[in-house]
């Protein structure tokens, strides 16, 4: 596995109205809720991706594999209790 980590910082932004209809998202229900940083390493021999999302105190919050086939498996981690 390539032991280069480049981490890209987004914003989280959270659109969901418990009032909203359809697919229409107005402005004033997108909430920035936070930072994430994402971290992709790959496997060039058995063709796994793996991607690492983190909030900003770089905990990681959620693991997932990617594989070269399409499937993907992710982990989940609260650190909350």
């Amino acid at each position: 596995m390539e032991s280069e980590f480049q981490d890209d910082t987004f914003k989280e932004i959270n659109y969901r109205s418990l009032s909203g209809d359809g697919n229409l998202i107005k402005a004033e229900d997108a909430k920035i809720i936070g930072v994430a940083k994402i971290t992709m390493e790959q496997d060039a021999h058995n063709g796994v991706k793996i991607v690492l999302k983190k909030d900003s105190d770089d905990n990681i919050k959620e693991i997932k594999f990617i594989c070269s086939c399409g499937e993907t498996k992710s982990v989940l981690l609260d650190y909350n209790e």
